[in-house]
């Protein structure tokens, strides 16, 4: 085991959060992680990671503690209150926020605890065959000196980092990476559609436009799911809940999406 590694804590293990745990501990930290279900205990105390009996136990003597959950709601659980990580980090530790979720969330948290642990926002992009892969992309914003610490952690299992600004910043970034993916994704169903009204065969359009000017990383995606129908049925639904998610985040900033949020939500896709 590497004599650089550190201490880190980590929680939320599940389908993304599991493979970053392996990560870690292949990079020579001792990754202290809380998991309820035994059999995920099991499994992370197999690939070296140390178990710990709660959320605030996974925070003690912890450089750097690494939350990777679905929503606002469950950080502000494993966040606050007495047991919880930012009551129980040393004002040095880092917490790094992997959340989508709103930057009014942070703001509150780096609020309520002002002499506590500094707060990073890494919103990620990827799935968990990248994590595994160690080129898992994380944008990540806040202040420099916590950037400066989180940044050689997250590198484990993630390439690249991109560094976004202030607290806050990488969420903003995240917003408009997904509503415009929605919108270049409508806009790629519409181009089908035109092409179908001229003739064009759908093979020979994604053929095209992975070369020419007009295609896109959208283009790509709905390609390899097979075509527009395809495409809908898999990838629809969780661009649905993104698109409505960067509605509600930009709402929370006091900004409107404008004519992203237009295309996104109008088009043969039913992303509204």
């Amino acid at each position: 085991m590497s004599t650089t590694g550190q201490v880190v804590g980590f929680v939320g293990a599940g389908q993304m959060g599991e493979p970053m745990v392996a990560r870690l501990v292949a990079a020579g930290h001792r990754v202290q992680v809380y998991a309820r279900r035994p059999e995920v205990r099991e499994r992370l105390a197999a690939v070296g990671a140390v178990p710990v009996e709660s959320i605030a136990a996974t925070a003690r003597d912890a450089g750097v503690v690494i939350s990777c959950l679905f929503s606002d709601a469950q950080l502000l659980e494993v966040a606050t209150g007495a047991d919880g990580l930012l009551a129980n980090a040393d004002s040095s530790t880092v917490v790094v926020s992997h959340t989508t979720g709103t930057v009014s969330t942070l703001t509150t948290l780096a609020a309520e605890f002002p002499n506590g642990p500094a707060l990073v926002d890494a919103p990620v992009s990827g799935g968990a065959h990248d994590i595994e892969a160690g080129t898992l992309t994380v944008l990540l914003g806040g202040p420099d000196d916590a950037v400066a610490r989180a940044q050689p952690v997250l590198a484990a299992y993630a390439d690249p980092v991109i560094l976004t600004g202030a607290l806050g910043t990488a969420l903003n970034l995240k917003l408009i990476n997904n509503v415009l993916f929605a919108a270049n994704a409508q806009l790629v169903a519409a181009a089908v559609e035109l092409g179908k009204s001229l003739g064009v065969r759908d093979t020979s359009l994604f053929e095209a436009l992975a070369q020419c000017s007009g295609g896109s990383r959208a283009a790509g995606y709905v390609q390899s799911a097979g075509g527009v129908d395809s495409f809908a049925k898999v990838v629809a639904p969780f661009m649905r809940k993104d698109v409505a998610a960067c509605i509600e985040a930009a709402a929370d900033r006091g900004v409107e999406l404008g004519q992203l949020q237009t295309v996104a939500q109008n088009g043969p896709l039913d992303l509204s």
